[in-house]
């Protein structure tokens, strides 16, 4: 059994069936909490949450084609073309 935190310390619990239980980060008093305590008690931790990817670097150009831009139409609706 292999148990993940997330970023925000929800246990990530891939099941066999291929599907993901989320279990919250404070006992709610349900059987699969009892059954990850005592999984904690035996001695095992969780994996730490995965790395955020970083955010990848946009130059002007690109930030402003995200938002549905151009540089031509953004100096127009400043007047400074």
């Amino acid at each position: 059994m292999t148990y993940q935190l997330t970023a925000d310390n929800v246990i990530k619990l891939p099941l066999e069936t291929g599907s993901t239980m989320f279990l919250p980060p404070e006992d709610n008093g349900t059987p699969e909490w009892a059954v990850y305590k005592a999984w904690l008690a035996e001695g095992n931790t969780p994996e730490p949450a995965p790395e955020p990817e970083p955010a990848p670097v946009l130059t002007t150009e690109q930030k402003l084609e995200a938002a549905g831009l151009t540089v031509a139409e953004l100096k127009e609706l400043f007047g400074l073309s």
